[in-house]
């Protein structure tokens, strides 16, 4: 007993030193609170995310990464483009702390990912070509060449959870879809309607949207799976953005012409986990 007094006063006094050794470490794998962000956006949609010569980029979801990334505490911001098929990879590695990229909240995506927000809650709908008739909701989307966009799971929703027999023409990304739509490759580009919108106000005299929506698109933003903290502090972030007016300006600014019914209250959030 005479020895084993003085080894549990030692452990004692040992306890809390190590208690708040784990503390910091844990805090360490948190985005709130950091000093330097990189955010992902995508680089190829118009009013979202498009990079500019120079490197830099410019729509929604690039000032709104960049708003949230501020209240989050940090002083440097960078932007690095990301794409539907290596957000998860890219905030895996480090690579990027945080991803806005017309990300839809997806059970799957859950299981790799931690997700805060959404910060806004889209519309699928559907851009044909202007002068096509024989498409006015997604039911007539059967039998029709669709664009399926690498990465994306919007096709999956007419296929799989409505049951439409598109025919699906594959292509690495939206901006590549639209592309096959101008030249007649496929009939149809489905997706969140402000993806499309941004689209759509470049290509007023070619293409049109159908303002026929039929599924929710929940857009969160990415953060490595388990960082609890950072989402809490970044839903914390989202409703300051729509309650001080920031996220109705920018949702106007960048998509009050485009005809989409835009929605300017605060999105019911998904919670952390």
């Amino acid at each position: 007993m005479r020895l084993a007094r003085p080894l549990a006063a030692a452990l004692a006094a040992l306890l809390p030193a190590a208690l708040a050794a784990c503390g910091t470490a844990a805090g360490a794998d948190t985005i709130a609170g950091a000093d330097a962000l990189t955010v992902g956006v995508k680089a190829d949609q118009p009013g979202l995310g498009l990079a500019e010569p120079g490197g830099t980029f410019r729509g929604f979801e690039v000032e709104a990464g960049r708003y949230i990334a501020r209240h989050l505490g940090a002083s440097r911001i960078d932007f690095k483009a990301v794409t539907s098929e290596n957000r998860e990879r890219l905030l895996d590695d480090g690579t990027v702390d945080l991803v806005l990229a017309s990300y839809s909240i997806t059970a799957d995506r859950s299981t790799k990912v931690t997700f805060g927000g959404p910060y806004y809650v889209a519309h699928q709908d559907i851009m044909v070509r202007r002068d096509e008739t024989g498409i006015a909701s997604v039911r007539d989307l059967a039998g029709r060449q669709m664009c399926q966009a690498g990465g994306s799971v919007s096709t999956e929703r007419v296929v799989g959870g409505l049951g439409v027999r598109a025919r699906l023409v594959p292509a690495p990304s939206y901006s590549a879809c639209v592309d096959m739509l101008l030249a007649g490759r496929v009939d149809a580009v489905s997706t969140g309607d402000l993806v499309l919108a941004g689209f759509a106000a470049r290509r007023r005299a070619s293409v049109r949207i159908l303002n026929a929506p039929f599924t929710e698109e929940r857009y969160g933003v990415g953060l490595r799976k388990g960082d609890i903290d950072g989402c809490e502090a970044v839903n914390k972030a989202i409703t300051r953005m729509y309650q001080d007016g920031t996220a109705s300006r920018m949702l106007a600014i960048w998509f009050g012409s485009s005809g989409v019914d835009l929605v300017y209250s605060v999105p019911e959030f998904e919670g952390c986990s």
